[in-house]
């Protein structure tokens, strides 16, 4: 359990990469490996699910026949559970799960799939890998019969259900599984020696303003702490929360919103509020066992990153939501069934078992997986969940909360390609000190024409020329 604990939030933990910032990585490119991550922390108390608006499967249990699932995820005894729990409904499917390392299993994915074989039946692929394949129809439309999955789109979020389908909404490529809202980890006990806003609620309402910001991290660099990693995070964050592209393929990043956050980024840098370094590098380490490093914007799986590298501090962390009004979601994985799939009735109905059976789930809790299904998160137990080493707050009901408000953007294969062209263009403006629009105008201009055979190859694809 516990190396699956670990690999499993490796693959959680590696949407730090997606953003972060000037680093130079970016979780749409299909090189990125996953990072270190934590052990898994106690789930709910076990409790039976409201069911009764539940949609009822469209598969019938007597359905037979083998189904081969590719995971990234090791762990052969937690195979063997989710496996029987599954075949306790379907007990005339027999299910071979192979593993297969992170970046082998998209690689080899993406080469079966474009070969016409050798691709199993079912395969679990992460977030920033999954416009690989969102085009070319090597995908299975779930909204098709016999699955009929659109009568699970209400159950979700329309974020979840949106990063799943296809560019234009028409098909669902992958089924919705668990999700990730940013969120502000902050030392509660140093803000409050500071005086400032130290409980969730508070804190949260007060940072939406950026003078308040601001004030804050000038306070606290003041005192030797630091409010946040990247120099450049305002404006990528709020990257994450759009994409790039709409369903038409049009560039989204250049809004009065996205201009207003470039600003933002600047002045953190002319402020010099951050050390533009993450958290979990090794200089990161120290200056958040040295109390140094206060402010960390993370997904909500940060919770278990830092009880697992700095277990001391339990008690002194709480979480509450992000700056300036942002909501972004900061990755997650998807089960999707390859076009070539022999068996496809049994290889949705393996994957529709584990994404949304209450049965699944009690055992997905115990990998600190967490789920976007209502039928699970309406559970006493699970919004009433408080986690020891956050001061015993209430965690998943603000999870569950943010996880709503995250706006719907479109994964297209083109993201991992303008990623790098994109931080070139905020960076060149935050040391040049470059007018933000006009910034934005030259990046947006720069990428459409670096791009521009990609970009007409993927949209007479998807038929917009």
């Amino acid at each position: 359990m516990k190396k699956f604990a670990s690999t499993l939030m490796m693959i959680l933990s590696f949407v730090l990469i997606v953003t972060a910032c000037s680093s130079g990585n970016s979780g749409n490119t299909p090189t990125n490996k996953p990072t270190d991550g934590a052990a898994a922390t106690d789930a709910p108390a076990s409790e039976a699910p409201v069911e009764d608006s539940f949609p009822k499967s469209s598969i019938d249990s007597s359905i037979s026949g083998e189904v081969t699932f590719w995971t990234f995820l090791d762990n052969a005894a937690f195979d063997g559970e989710l496996t029987a729990a599954f075949n306790a409904k379907y007990p005339n499917v027999k299910v071979k799960t192979i593993f297969v390392p992170f970046e082998d299993l998209h690689n080899n994915l993406q080469t079966t799939l474009a070969a016409g074989s050798g691709a199993p039946d079912v395969a679990l692929v992460e977030f920033g890998q999954f416009p690989r394949y969102t085009s070319g129809g090597v995908l299975t439309d779930l909204l098709q019969a016999p699955f009929d999955a659109g009568k699970y789109k209400d159950q979700v979020s329309d974020y979840n259900w949106a990063r799943w389908s296809s560019l234009d909404g028409k098909q669902l490529l992958g089924m919705p599984w668990d999700i990730t809202p940013g969120v502000t980890f902050y030392r509660a006990d140093i803000f409050e020696e500071l005086g400032l806003p130290n409980d969730p609620a508070e804190l949260g309402e007060y940072i939406q303003d950026p003078e308040n910001y601001f004030t804050l991290a000038q306070t606290l660099k003041a005192n030797g702490k630091l409010s946040g990693e990247w120099r450049d995070w305002p404006a990528h964050w709020l990257g994450d929360s759009y994409g790039y592209y709409d369903e038409n393929m049009n560039w989204v990043r250049n809004t009065d919103e996205f201009v207003k956050f470039l600003d933002i980024s600047k002045r953190v840098n002319q402020l010099a509020l951050t050390p533009h370094d993450g958290y979990m590098s090794d200089a990161g380490k120290q200056r958040v066992q040295a109390g140094e490093q206060v402010m960390i914007f993370d997904g909500s799986f940060g919770a278990r990153t830092l009880e697992a590298n700095f277990p001391e501090q339990a008690g002194k962390w709480k979480v509450t939501s992000l700056p300036f009004g942002l909501n972004v979601g900061k990755g997650g994985s998807t089960f999707v069934i390859p076009a070539q799939s022999k068996n496809k009735e049994a290889a949705f109905a393996f994957s529709e078992f584990i994404t949304t059976a209450p049965e699944a789930w009690e055992l997905w809790f115990t990998q600190s997986v967490q789920p976007d299904w209502k039928h699970i998160t309406s559970t006493d137990s699970y919004i009433g969940h408080s986690n020891a080493y956050l001061g015993d707050q209430e965690d998943f009901k603000l999870f569950e909360e943010l996880a709503g408000q995250i706006p719907v953007r479109r994964l297209t294969r083109i993201d991992g390609l303008a990623w790098p062209l994109w931080v070139e263009g905020v960076l060149n403006a935050m040391d040049n000190n470059i007018d933000s629009k006009t910034a934005l105008q030259q990046t947006e201009e720069n990428i459409a024409n670096q791009l521009k055979p990609d970009i007409d190859k993927l949209k007479a694809e998807l038929g917009l020329q």
